[in-house]
């Protein structure tokens, strides 16, 4: 019935602990510390082993620094002789944990010293001076509600005797009044210092979670100002870690221009990122004249259309439209028809005659649409009759 009194008064004091020192961690504990235990004697000591219980009061005033004082009490048989003897035990011990208080496991090494009296054979009381060393291991259940695990050494100066203790036990804590601090904040961005990776920051300059100053980004691409090589982004572009807009089919126009995605690798587009244009790198006027109202070549122009069949053939990734134009007289639509036969002829002589692909040569009558010249004079009338080569690169 002894045995269990200290656990009961610890099982009380548990349910009386108030809300708040469930609520918080403090940085400074006392500790209630009931215990029981095994306790081994000395061979020349003439008792044998026993149980043992207690109790400890412990001062944690540092995370990693504790003294406790400790009482326990035994009762021991004699090992040569009849008969029995009790023994209590008062110390005084310094412990150092290993970890903060909050942390689930707390291991600690101690050591310490003490008053131990044992019952005398033939009565009275016999006091030893004991040194104690050791460690144990607190568990934390909750804030405030722990287990204990402990072994001991000791070593009696009066015997000169080595006796050893282990012990279980639980542990009620109780935070001490003001014994935290406050946080601190000491730049005043808003993040305390405990977990400011950036301490003196600016007055008034924009910080992350860690108290960062946040860097500007202009254009909100998410890429600061100064690693951004592409500033003025549009609104909500992809861009790369350079802040440069991304071009994913690798073209050469970023996505938010390219008005054909998926253009195969190599394909050459134009300025929307589409393939299959033309574009116009030289025109030839060709100085060929026809009879009235007809569509036929003299064979002494083959040398001026020579010259659009040598260009091509320096240049085979070209394609030639040959247009046909005519002046403002007469009908339109009957110049729209003229200027189509003589293009179509000059077109024929360059696939015929002077060995230029088919597949790379077009005619078109544009009639009297694209003059050059002022028709209402004979020499404009002349300048727009003409025939021009365009010769065009394909992309």
């Amino acid at each position: 019935m002894t045995l269990m009194r200290p656990f009961a008064a610890a099982a009380l004091m548990a349910a009386v602990a108030t809300p708040a020192m469930a609520e918080e961690v403090d940085q400074q504990k006392i500790y209630i510390n009931p215990f029981m235990g095994f306790q081994l004697f000395d061979d020349k000591r003439d008792l044998s082993e026993t149980a043992t219980f207690g109790a400890g009061l412990e001062y944690r005033f540092l995370p990693s620094w504790a003294l406790e004082a400790v009482w326990s009490q035994g009762h021991a048989d004699r090992k040569y002789v009849p008969g029995e003897s009790d023994f209590d035990d008062y110390r005084l011990d310094g412990l150092y944990y290993f970890g903060e208080i909050q942390d689930t496991w707390n291991p600690y090494l101690a050591t310490g010293a003490g008053h131990t009296e044992f019952e005398a054979l033939g009565g009275g009381i016999n006091g030893e001076t004991r040194l104690n060393v050791g460690g144990g291991v607190r568990y934390n259940i909750s804030d405030n509600l722990s287990l204990r695990g402990d072994i001991r050494e000791f070593y009696s100066l009066d015997e000169e005797a080595y006796d050893t203790l282990a012990t279980v036990g639980i542990s009620i804590g109780f935070g001490m009044a003001g014994a935290k601090s406050e946080p601190q904040d000491s730049d005043n961005d808003g993040v305390m210092d405990d977990t400011d990776q950036c301490p003196n920051t600016a007055p008034g300059a924009q910080v992350d979670a860690t108290g960062c100053e946040i860097e500007a980004d202009a254009d909100n691409d998410g890429v600061v100002d100064s690693q951004d090589q592409c500033p003025n982004t549009p609104a909500g572009a992809e861009v790369n870690s350079t802040g440069c807009e991304l071009d994913s089919d690798n073209d050469g126009v970023v996505n938010s221009k390219d008005q054909c995605p998926g253009t195969e690798a190599g394909a050459k587009v134009d300025e929307k990122g589409c393939t299959g244009v033309t574009e116009a790198i030289e025109t030839f006027t060709l100085e060929v004249q026809f009879p009235l109202n007809s569509a036929v070549i003299g064979d002494q122009y083959d040398s001026e259309l020579q010259r659009v069949a040598d260009f091509m053939e320096e240049h085979p990734e070209t394609v030639v439209e040959i247009a046909g134009h005519s002046d403002s007289s007469g009908k339109a639509e009957y110049n729209q028809a003229l200027s189509q036969r003589r293009a179509e002829a000059v077109a024929k002589r360059l696939t015929n005659r002077l060995g230029v692909e088919q597949s790379r040569v077009s005619a078109t009558g544009y009639g009297e649409s694209e003059p050059v010249a002022d028709n209402s004079t004979a020499a404009g009338r002349a300048d727009n009759r003409r025939v021009e080569a365009r010769i065009q690169i394909e992309r």
